[in-house]
C-alpha cells in the first residue's frame, strides 16, 4: 500500500515561499505571524487558522516530507537538525539535539508523549507564580491533543532494547510503565529520529501544518527570523533573512513580515535569541536566563541475545523509580529510558579508538543503551543555562554544571548498571572516557564510584531544552505571563518550551502541544 504524502499532495494548492529561491526581497502580511513550525508553533497555527485568522508560519529549516525520508543517518542529521546535528553547549561538552525543518523537533523525536507531571505543575504555581495551569485546568487540553495525535500507550511488545528496562526493573522490584506514543498505524521501523517514511508518526508535518495550509494559512521556510522591530510597546515588523538551500548561511534576500500579532515558537534556544537580537525590553534581566536541559548520561550493556537497538519503536518503556522518591527539591532525580542506537550515533556514544572502537561497533547488535533524564531546575544548586549570542548573532547555550547535578549523574550510572545486570547483561559500560566494560555488579559499583565526573569525560547530551522565556505573573521573575503574553510588548506571545520555569521531568512534546493549544485558543478569543 503506497504511503500518502500530504505535503507532496498539497503543495500545488497551498501558498508557500521558499526563502532559498527568492529572486528579490519581499514583504508579507498576515493577521498572525508565527516563528517556528514545531509543537508550539504548528499547534497554534492550526487553532488560529481554524478560527478564521490569516496565519503565516515561518521556519528556518527546509521543507522535507516522507518521500525524502530514506532512513539514512548522514542525510537526515545534516538536513533535519539544528546546526546539522552539531549544536552543543557553549563549551562543546553537551550535545543538543533539536529539529530544524518544517515540523520542528516533533519531526525527528522518538514519539514519547507524557503529560506534565503534577508535582511540576504544583512547583510552578508555588515557586514561580504560574497561574491557571494546574492538573484540572490542563486536563481537557491534554485530552484534546491526545485524541488529535493518536497518543496512547504503545500496544505492541517492546523491542529488546526497551525490554531491558522492563526486565531489570521487574526483577529488582522497581517501577516501570509503558510509554504513550503519538502514532497511528506505526510500522515499528525504529527510524523516528530521521523523519517517519510512512507518516505513521503524528508529527506536525502530517497534522497541524497541512490543516493550517488548508485553512488558508501560508508557509515561509528556509527563512531565519532575524529580529523584531519594536516601537511604543509593540512589535511593528519582523525581519527575516532568506537562507541558502542547505540552511547554512543567509543568501542576501530579506523578507519583511507585518502582522497584527506575533508568536515566537522557535524553542528554548532560538526564541530567546530572537528577542536578544531584537534588544527587546527586559527590565528585570530575565531573558535567556534559567534555560534548562533534561541533561542526559548513558550506560551501555552487552547481552548474549540479539538486541538490535536500531529496530522497533525507539522508546516504549520507562521507569520513574528515581524521579520523585526524594521529594520535589531533594537530590537530583532522573527518569530512565533508552535511546535507539543507529550506527553513526553508536560510534559517537560508545567511544573508544582503533581496535577497541571497531570491537564495540561489531558488538552493536548485542548492545543495549540506557539513558537518564536529569530533572534540572527545581533545586537552587542544579545546573542552569543561559542563552547568549555569538558574534554573528547566532545563539549558543552556556550551561553551567554543578556538584549537585554531577551527584545525580553518578547515581544514575549506578541505577542504570544495576538494572542492566538485573536484566541479564554480561557486561556493562558507563559511557565515560575512563570507563571500560565490567562483568559484575560489584565491579561496576567500584568503577562508577572512582570515575572523575567532569566535562568531556562523561558523555552528556540532551534533546529537551526548556526555559529562557519563563512564564509567571510577576514580571520581576518572568518574561511572559501565564498566558504567554510578553510582559512589556502588547502584541507578542510565546508558545513553546521556553515558557517552562524549570525542566518538567518528562519528555516535553505533549506539554508543549497542550499548553500551546490552550494559549492559542485564548488568544483567538481575545483577538
Amino acid at each position: 500500500m503506497p504511503v500518502i504524502d500530504p505535503i507532496a499532495e498539497g503543495l500545488a494548492r497551498w501558498t508557500t515561499y521558499d526563502g532559498s529561491r527568492l529572486d528579490r526581497d519581499i514583504s508579507l502580511e498576515a493577521d498572525i505571524a508565527i516563528v517556528g513550525s514545531g509543537a508550539g508553533g504548528a499547534t497554534s497555527a492550526e487553532i488560529l487558522s481554524a478560527a478564521g485568522f490569516k496565519v503565516l508560519l515561518i521556519e528556518e529549516g527546509p521543507l522535507r516530507s516522507s518521500r525524502d525520508f530514506d532512513m539514512q543517518e548522514s542525510r537526515a542529521y545534516a538536513s533535519l537538525y539544528q546546526e546539522g546535528i552539531g549544536r552543543t553547549s557553549k563549551d562543546g561538552a553537551i550535545t543538543i539535539l533539536q529539529g530544524r525543518a518544517v515540523g520542528g523537533s516533533p519531526l525527528v523525536n522518538w514519539t514519547s508523549s507524557f503529560r506534565t507531571p503534577v508535582p511540576t505543575l504544583e512547583h510552578w504555581a508555588r515557586e514561580h507564580a504560574v497561574a491557571g495551569h494546574d492538573e484540572a485546568d490542563l486536563a481537557p487540553w491534554f485530552e484534546r491533543i491526545e485524541q488529535r495525535l493518536g497518543i496512547e500507550p504503545w500496544a505492541m511488545a517492546p523491542n529488546a532494547n526497551n525490554q531491558v528496562i522492563r526486565d531489570g526493573c521487574a526483577r529488582l522490584g522497581y517501577s516501570w510503565a509503558v510509554i504513550p506514543r503519538n502514532v497511528r498505524g506505526c510500522w515499528n521501523l525504529g527510524y523516528c529520529g530521521m523523519g517517519c517514511p510512512t507518516n505513521a508518526k503524528q508529527s506536525m508535518l502530517v497534522t497541524s501544518i497541512p490543516a493550517t495550509l488548508e485553512n488558508g494559512g501560508e508557509l515561509l521556510y528556509l527563512a531565519r527570523a532575524e529580529r523584531l522591530e519594536i516601537a511604543n510597546g509593540r512589535v511593528t515588523e519582523l525581519q527575516c533573512l532568506g537562507m541558502d538551500s542547505r540552511c547554512v548561511a543567509p543568501n542576501g534576500r530579506k523578507i519583511r513580515v507585518r502582522a497584527r500579532h506575533y508568536i515566537l515558537a522557535g524553542g528554548g534556544i532560538n526564541t530567546p535569541a530572537i528577542l536578544l537580537r531584537s534588544e527587546a525590553p527586559d527590565p528585570h534581566q530575565r531573558l535567556g536566563k534559567r534555560t534548562f536541559l533534561h541533561l542526559v548520561n548513558f550506560s551501555a550493556a552487552q547481552f548474549d541475545e540479539v538486541i538490535n537497538p536500531f529496530y522497533g519503536a525507539p522508546q516504549s518503556i520507562y521507569s520513574d523509580q528515581f524521579q520523585w522518591n526524594d521529594g520535589i527539591c531533594g537530590r537530583m532525580s532522573y527518569k530512565l529510558e533508552v535511546p535507539p542506537i543507529h550506527p553513526a550515533l553508536a560510534a559517537t556514544l560508545l567511544g573508544g579508538f582503533g581496535a577497541e572502537s571497531a570491537l564495540r561497533m561489531e558488538q552493536l547488535p548485542h548492545t543495549n543503551a540506557m539513558l537518564a533524564l536529569m530533572r534540572d531546575g527545581f533545586h537552587p544548586d542544579s545546573a542552569e543555562g543561559r542563552v547568549q549570542l555569538r558574534g554573528d548573532g547566532t545563539p549558543v547555550l552556556d550551561y553551567r554544571m554543578t556538584a549537585y547535578t554531577w551527584d545525580g549523574i553518578r547515581r544514575a550510572y549506578h541505577s542504570m548498571a544495576e538494572i542492566q545486570f538485573a536484566a541479564g547483561a554480561r557486561a556493562v559500560l558507563p559511557l565515560h572516557s575512563d570507563a571500560d566494560y565490567v562483568k559484575t555488579p560489584a565491579a561496576a559499583r567500584r568503577m562508577i564510584d572512582t570515575l572523575s565526573l567532569e566535562l568531556y569525560r562523561a558523555r552528556l547530551g540532551s534533546a529537551h531544552v526548556m526555559g529562557g522565556c519563563a512564564m509567571g505573573e510577576d514580571p520581576r521573575g518572568a518574561v511572559v505571563d501565564s498566558l504567554g503574553r510578553h510582559h512589556q510588548l502588547k502584541n507578542l506571545s510565546i508558545h513553546d518550551g521556553s515558557l517552562f520555569p524549570t525542566s518538567i521531568g518528562a519528555n516535553p512534546q505533549l506539554s508543549i502541544y497542550a499548553l500551546a493549544a490552550k494559549l492559542a485558543s485564548l488568544l483567538a478569543e481575545r483577538l
